[in-house]
């Protein structure tokens, strides 16, 4: 039992379904996260000390929540440790990638590709994991991916001079997969908070060096800035990543996965709200596309 009192032990499943709290605490963390590329595109700072700060100043606020005393310890679980550490460190290469890749491409192609996170996490639950990966669950996949694509087509570019930055996208999707895992095996050992706090301090430790090579010891100069740096940190990470890790210990790897891809579909959504980002008809069908994947998903557990 977890000090959150909802730790499985051990590896999910063949045919999990999906809980309904689960899986209403991963839409919502998915929308807490689609707040990031619009913090980071308003932050003062650079994108790599903009992820850093973005770990920094949230690894303290969960080390108190952490050492706050509502329940007996938990039994310390040496395999666990490392999962949250591999966690952290997965986290730390997906968010320092992905923000080089918006340096050397476009964002809707750093973005596209980083959305190909679900195939592997799929295959990883499907060949390790032991998750019973049926039939229409691909067809929600990939109809899933359609949309992403439909949804930044309009400004997505095909170039060689985009190479490398789209290189770097698609190892942000091995990133991220690779987080998406580990958060789910160290659920299995330990509650939502020690994870996240463990896999935070981690990933900022480890992103502290790059951000200081490439951008120098930077501080945010106005209130506005700071105040940005703090939403990414609660609102994103604490918030978003927070519920996400919540949600992963009752839910498949693979569906986790697929139903994040939400995250560009409620991006734009707030792009349209906040910059007046106008919404072609692809876009709107690569929405509605993505809805799709994700409710065609969750009927497939039940299949």
């Amino acid at each position: 039992m977890s000090k959150d009192g909802d730790v499985r032990p051990g590896i999910i499943g063949v045919s999990q379904k999906i809980p309904g709290l689960a899986l209403i605490l991963l839409l919502v963390g998915a929308c807490a996260i689609a707040f990031a590329p619009i913090l980071v595109r308003i932050s003062e700072l650079p994108p790599v000390a903009t992820a850093f700060y973005r770990l920094a100043l949230a690894a303290p606020v969960l080390l108190l929540v952490l050492a706050w005393p509502t329940s007996p310890p938990q039994p310390v679980s040496r395999r666990g440790i490392w999962w949250i550490i591999l966690a952290g460190l997965a986290f730390a290469g997906d968010l320092g990638f992905w923000h080089l890749s918006i340096v050397y491409t476009s964002v809707a192609n750093a973005t596209l590709f980083a959305n190909f996170a679900p195939v592997i996490v799929t295959a990883v639950a499907w060949l390790w994991l032991g998750e019973r990966v049926r039939p229409l669950f691909l067809v929600a996949l990939l109809l899933a991916l359609t949309g992403a694509s439909l949804l930044i087509q309009s400004s997505r570019m095909l170039s060689p001079t985009h190479v490398i930055g789209d290189l770097y996208g698609l190892i942000t999707a091995v990133f991220y997969a690779a987080y998406l895992i580990a958060i789910k095996l160290a659920r299995a050992h330990y509650g939502t908070w020690p994870v996240m706090a463990g896999s935070t301090l981690v990933g900022a430790l480890a992103l502290l060096p790059f951000a200081w090579i490439m951008d120098g010891v930077i501080w945010a100069q106005t209130l506005s800035g700071w105040l940005v740096l703090w939403a990414l940190a609660l609102l994103v990470h604490i918030g978003g990543q927070g519920l996400i890790a919540r949600a992963m210990a009752d839910l498949p790897a693979s569906f986790s996965s697929l139903a994040l891809l939400l995250q560009p579909a409620v991006a734009a959504a707030l792009a349209w709200m906040l910059f007046g980002e106008a919404l072609t008809v692809l876009q709107l069908a690569g929405a509605v596309a993505i809805l799709s994947g994700v409710l065609l998903a969750r009927f497939s557990s039940y299949a």
